[in-house]
């Protein structure tokens, strides 16, 4: 009981930047856009108003690797903070996409006027360097399958919509898309996606992936 009343109560301590931040004008992108890359760095923080969108890096052997995905009420651009001379970040428009943005110099100047808004954008850090944390372990500990289940559930949490037979619906992820998340190959990726359709922990098809979120985490604890 103690625990539970102490997870609330943190989750109750958490500000809402959006409740501190003021509306900006809405640029819109395309399907496939770039909103930044590395020739055109961001300057801007930008806030998800509808849409999906792909932050991903370029290893030094030019490989794509998918930081994440966010979506509708998600900031991301955050390096933009660093005004590092070379960044090989870049983000993409994954669906038709509208934004907001405030420049590096907006933020700056609202935070020394709105304490809370900083504490705001540090608990979003805090929480993303915790995931990365995660990643890591991942990374370094999980096979190619595991890895790749622990990312669908992950992606089943954030984006996905739970259906009342418990699996999770989310929109269709590429292959290629998820390949770069996990660190392998489209081919790999496409083994294991077939492996589990035949298992029956998901489906999928051009219309969307369904996932049998519970029976898959059973899956992970079973081979772990």
């Amino acid at each position: 009981m103690a625990s539970s009343t102490a997870r609330v109560a943190s989750q109750k301590a958490l500000e809402d930047p959006l409740a501190l931040l003021p509306c900006s004008s809405i640029a819109e992108f395309k399907k496939g856009q770039l909103i930044y890359n590395q020739d055109q760095p961001s300057t801007s923080i930008y806030l998800v108003i509808e849409g999906k969108v792909k932050v991903s890096r370029m290893a030094d052997d030019g490989r794509q690797v998918v930081v994440d995905i966010y979506q509708p009420d998600e900031f991301f651009g955050e390096s933009a903070l660093l005004n590092l001379p070379q960044r090989s970040e870049q983000a993409a428009a994954l669906d038709n996409t509208r934004l907001m943005a405030w420049s590096t110099a907006e933020i700056e100047d609202m935070v020394t006027k709105r304490p809370r808004l900083a504490v705001a954008l540090l608990q979003i850090m805090a929480r993303r360097s915790i995931d990365f944390t995660r990643r890591i372990e991942s990374l370094s500990m999980d096979n190619i399958a595991r890895r790749l289940a622990r990312s669908l559930i992950r992606f089943a949490d954030r984006l996905g919509t739970r259906e009342e037979d418990g699996s999770s619906r989310m929109a269709p992820f590429t292959h290629e898309l998820l390949a770069q998340y996990v660190g392998t190959s489209r081919e790999i990726v496409t083994h294991y996606m077939n492996h589990f359709r035949k298992e029956g922990y998901l489906q999928y098809s051009r219309r969307g992936i369904v996932l049998y979120r519970d029976a898959l985490g059973e899956w992970l604890r079973q081979n772990a």
